[in-house]
């Protein structure tokens, strides 16, 4: 069976101490390089997900207000 295009699934391992790598392949479709900061959803009943990596960026853009992270870098 043909996956959808654009959808993608990967298999994972975790380690002993909780750790999984994410596959080059991923890696690569999405940009990840060693030193990003991903953040990782959880919902108790749909599970875990680890949205693109700009997220956090407009996240944290969201939350803060836009004129305040403009503020600090003029700062």
């Amino acid at each position: 069976m043909a996956a959808p295009k654009g959808k993608y699934a990967w298999t994972v391992k975790i380690g002993e101490k909780g750790q999984f790598v994410i596959p080059k392949e991923a890696r690569d479709l999405f940009g990840i390089h060693p030193g990003d900061t991903l953040i990782l959803l959880g919902d108790e009943k749909r599970g875990l997900a680890l949205p693109p990596k700009d997220t956090l960026e407009a996240l944290m853009s969201h939350l803060l207000g836009e004129e305040s992270l403009k503020g600090e870098e003029e700062k």
